[in-house]
C-alpha cells in the first residue's frame, strides 16, 4: 500500500512538473505573441504525454541520447523559462506592456540566459581554501571534487577536470561522492584516475546507488587506484580522514563517524550530504560534503535552502569547519546560473610555530 501511495504520489509530481516547466511557458509565450488562449484539453495531453517519456527515461534508465536532452535540458531550459514568462506576467499586470513586445523580450531573454547557463555550465573553476589548525605540526594540500556525475556528463568533463589539477602540488585526492550517475557509463573509462600518483579517497553519493550492479562497480574502483572509505578511516599523518557511506540513515552516519573520530588527530570527515554538520561539528575539524549544487541554476538556491540548512560555502563554529561544495559537474540539465562547477584546493596550514 505504502509503494502504490509513493507511485502515485511520484506520477502526480511528474504531472504537475510536466505541465508549469514543459507546457506553461509556451502557452504565455503563444498568448504574448499571437493572442492565442491556451486550449485546456491540449495541455492536458501534452503534459500527459511530456510526463510519460520522463517516467519512461527514469524508470526504465532508457539511455536513447535524444530522449535525455529532452528530459533534462528540457527541464533547465523549462525552469528559466517559467520564472522569466511570470516575472513577464507581472510586469505587464502592473505597467499594461504591448504584450507582442513583450514576447518578444521574453523570448529574447530567455534565449540569452539560457546560451549563458550552458557555457557557464561547461566551465570549471578551481577554488583554494585555507583552513589553520593547531592540531598538526605541518602543513598539507589536498583537493576536493563531488558530483562529477558521470554518465549524465561524459568522461571528458572528469578529463577537464584532471587537466586543472595536474600542474598543482597536493597530497592527496578526495571525491565526494555521485562520481557515476548512470547504469550506461563504462566503469572502465575511470581508469584515467590511474595516471595521478597520488592516493585517492572515494565515499558513495545517492546516485551511485541508483545505478544497476552499483556493488560490482563501487569495487572496481579500487582497480583505478581509488579507495572507497565505506564507514572506514585511514591515518595520512596526522590527518585522521573518515568516510561515510551515504546510503543510510543520517543517525547510522553520525554513530559510525563518532567511533571513527580520533581526539589526537586532525579530523577530517568526508560525507556526501552536509545532514549531519549540527550533530558532529564539536567532534571535527573539517567536514567536506557536495550534493546540494548550491541550488544549480537560480532561483532553484532557495529551495535548496529549505532542505539544507549549509547549502554551500565554508561554516565555522570555533575551531570545526564545514565547507559545502557546489559540486565539480551539473546535474540534469548541463546549465549554470548564479552559480558554478569548481574544484576545491585545500591549504591546511599548522597554526604550531616550530
Amino acid at each position: 500500500m505504502k509503494k502504490i501511495y509513493q507511485d502515485s504520489t511520484f506520477y502526480l509530481i511528474i504531472f504537475i512538473l510536466s505541465y508549469f516547466i514543459y507546457i506553461y511557458p509556451i502557452e504565455i509565450l503563444n498568448e504574448f505573441l499571437f493572442k492565442e488562449m491556451a486550449n485546456r484539453r491540449l495541455s492536458l495531453y501534452y503534459s500527459l504525454l511530456v510526463s510519460v517519456i520522463i517516467i519512461f527515461y527514469f524508470r526504465s534508465k532508457n539511455t536513447f541520447y535524444p530522449i535525455k536532452i529532452f528530459v533534462y535540458e528540457g527541464m533547465g531550459i523549462g525552469f528559466i523559462s517559467f520564472w522569466v514568462v511570470n516575472v513577464a506576467l507581472i510586469l505587464n499586470f502592473f505597467l499594461n506592456i504591448n504584450t507582442y513586445k513583450l514576447g518578444i523580450i521574453t523570448l529574447i531573454l530567455i534565449i540569452f540566459i539560457v546560451s549563458y547557463g550552458l557555457l557557464y555550465g561547461r566551465l570549471i573553476f578551481l577554488k583554494n581554501l585555507t583552513i589553520s589548525s593547531n592540531k598538526i605540526l605541518n602543513n598539507y594540500n589536498f583537493i576536493f571534487i563531488s558530483d562529477v556525475h558521470l554518465g549524465s556528463n561524459s568522461i571528458n568533463h572528469l578529463k577537464k577536470i584532471l587537466k586543472k589539477i595536474k600542474n598543482i602540488q597536493y597530497d592527496f585526492l578526495l571525491i565526494g561522492g555521485d562520481l557515476i550517475d548512470s547504469s550506461s557509463f563504462n566503469i572502465n573509462k575511470l581508469s584515467i584516475f590511474n595516471s595521478i600518483n597520488k592516493p585517492i579517497f572515494f565515499v558513495s553519493g545517492n546516485h551511485e546507488y541508483y545505478v544497476d550492479n552499483y556493488k560490482e562497480k563501487l569495487n572496481k574502483l579500487k582497480d583505478f587506484g581509488i579507495k572507497i572509505l565505506n564507514n572506514e578511516s585511514s591515518i595520512l599523518k596526522e590527518i585522521n580522514l573518515v568516510g561515510i557511506d551515504d546510503n543510510q540513515l543520517p543517525e547510522q552516519q553520525l554513530k559510525h563517524a563518532l567511533k571513527l573520530i580520533k581526539n589526537n588527530n586532525f579530523n577530517l570527515l568526508l560525507i556526501h550530504k552536509p545532514s549531519i554538520w549540527l550533530k558532529i561539528k564539536e567532534n571535527v575539524d573539517l567536514m567536506l560534503s557536495g550534493h546540494t549544487h548550491n541550488g544549480q541554476i537560480f532561483p532553484f538556491n532557495f529551495f535548496v535552502r529549505l532542505k539544507f540548512k549549509y547549502k554551500y560555502g565554508l561554516y565555522t563554529n570555533e575551531t570545526s569547519n564545514l565547507y559545502v561544495s557546489s559540486g565539480s559537474a551539473c546535474w540534469g540539465p548541463k546549465i549554470r546560473i548564479g552559480t558554478r562547477n569548481e574544484i576545491i584546493y585545500i591549504n591546511l596550514k599548522s597554526k604550531i610555530k616550530n
